[in-house]
């Protein structure tokens, strides 16, 4: 594959990228998705930069020992619903790495009426469970008979479940989870854009039940899993040890502590500058790559007065704290059985839930110890998030204390806020994504990537990545202008 720029109307453009550096693709940002592109893009053959503003990669994600504890910042494990993420792990050389959530991860408790309840995943389990009375479970299965929508209004994800499925498993299942997963509400997400596999099983089966039952042949063509039935892993030392791995592969294309301060895109390719530790650089590359958060294209080189700038303004984060306790020592009688619990808003508790660490996946606490995660804030009590550490800990303490029957003292107690947590995929978020196509469609060389588009968890974003990295590798094949 040639590596060359053309000569043409650009040619004084041109000239001065010869006195910089020359690049196939700039990528912009370092978390997940940037990291992964640029990845999957080197191993075809290109040469990558990729420019971060921090010291460190991996964005969002950190993982660090304390104490005798592994503390996760940010997302805790991944689903293994991609053939993407298997690519990028063996990519790596961290097959050897990865570990599995243990079988007692599949058991997960929901709270009601202050009583930890499993959640049922089998039908004899769903028949003898607590968690939902008679009535719903009988209304539950009216769903394969009920009408699919027909409004044109882009339904919330709370008016979808009623509708299907009632009331009482919108309380007591998609509303803990939601809170789990997005620290939302499912009146303010969207079913099309937030969830969009339920909206097209019911668009195209008519029922969900029909559906899931069509859609596991689908996925079977397609080598892709459901996430209630994809394994989880994590890595030995944490969700970095894949981040890590990936900045230190790619050292060479690597500016960190860099910012970018111009980009002039053109028909054959974007010229740019940022500048490091001083000093501003020049580059010109056939594509340029964003992978930043919605809030973070205000402190970039774009014209503000567009149309998608505005749409990416009112992307809704809420906060979040992630509260981390850990114990060398739990008494008999405490549950540690499972994955952990969420908490519906109807309980009217202070967490959203708290992951069981040490039970989901091994080497995160001493032998007879406990490492716990638990979430405050949300979309549901933003002001929770907001308290200071020492609140926050204690809050944690009297709410496990009341739930679990944990008594003792953590030996180990750690904070991490998240001022702008998870981006919310609210109703009427279409609107967002067409203001993204017309971005790239004006401007066919710029590129957006992130969890805010395609979906919020880790291996949505790798399977991204993966699948900007062929279609770049499509243009740059047969693009007769720029690089080739």
């Amino acid at each position: 594959m040639m590596k060359k720029i053309k000569e043409d109307r650009h040619g004084s453009d041109r000239a001065a990228a010869r006195r910089g550096k020359m690049v196939d693709v700039v990528v912009v940002g370092a978390g997940i998705s940037g990291l992964s592109a640029a990845f999957f893009l080197k191993e075809k053959g290109y040469r990558v930069m990729i420019v971060e503003k921090e010291s460190r990669v991996g964005g969002n994600i950190r993982s660090e020992r304390r104490q005798g504890f592994l503390i996760e910042y940010g997302p805790n494990s991944i689903l293994e619903t991609t053939p993407a993420l298997g690519t990028l792990i063996d990519a790596a050389g961290l097959r050897e790495r990865v570990i599995y959530a243990g079988e007692t991860a599949k058991k997960r408790y929901i709270l009601r009426d202050r009583r930890l309840q499993p959640l049922p995943t089998s039908l004899p389990a769903f028949i003898k469970t607590e968690l939902f009375s008679g009535r719903a479970k009988r209304r539950l299965l009216r769903e394969p008979f009920i009408k699919p929508y027909s409004g044109e209004d882009d339904e919330s994800l709370a008016a979808f479940v009623v509708r299907r499925l009632g009331q009482e498993f919108l309380d007591y299942a998609i509303n803990p989870f939601v809170a789990g997963v997005y620290a939302g509400a499912p009146e303010r997400l969207s079913v099309r854009h937030g969830f969009p596999k339920l909206y097209q099983l019911e668009q195209k089966y008519g029922s969900l039940i029909r559906g899931t039952i069509g859609g596991m042949r689908e996925r079977k063509r397609s080598g892709e899993t459901a996430k209630d039935r994809a394994r989880m892993l994590s890595f030995e030392e944490g969700l970095s040890q894949l981040t890590d791995t990936l900045g230190e592969r790619l050292k060479e294309s690597l500016q960190r502590q860099a910012e970018l301060t111009h980009v002039d895109a053109r028909r054959d390719g974007v010229w740019l500058k940022y500048k490091q530790k001083g000093r501003e650089q020049a580059v010109y590359a056939g594509h340029l790559l964003f992978t930043v958060p919605a809030q973070a294209y205000n402190h970039l080189p774009l014209t503000p007065g567009s149309d998608f700038m505005q749409k990416l303004k009112e992307i809704y984060y809420p906060p979040v704290s992630m509260v981390f306790l850990g114990y060398d020592s739990i008494a008999p009688h405490v549950p540690r059985d499972g994955f952990g619990f969420l908490v519906p808003a109807r309980e009217k508790r202070r967490i959203l839930g708290t992951l069981w660490n040490s039970s989901i996946f091994r080497g995160r606490a001493p032998e007879k110890g406990m490492a716990l995660t638990t979430f405050v804030g949300g979309s549901r009590q933003p002001e929770m998030a907001k308290q200071s550490s020492e609140e926050l800990i204690n809050l944690v303490k009297e709410e496990l204390r009341d739930i679990m029957g944990l008594n003792s003292e953590p030996a180990y107690a750690f904070v991490k806020p998240w001022p702008r947590a998870i981006p919310q995929y609210v109703p009427g978020y279409g609107a967002v994504l067409e203001a993204m196509e017309a971005f790239e469609k004006k401007n066919p060389r710029l590129h957006l990537a992130g969890n805010f588009r395609n979906g919020i968890s880790v291996a949505d974003c790798i399977k991204q990545s993966w699948q900007l990295s062929e279609n770049l590798h499509r243009v740059l094949s047969e693009n007769s202008h720029g690089f080739n």
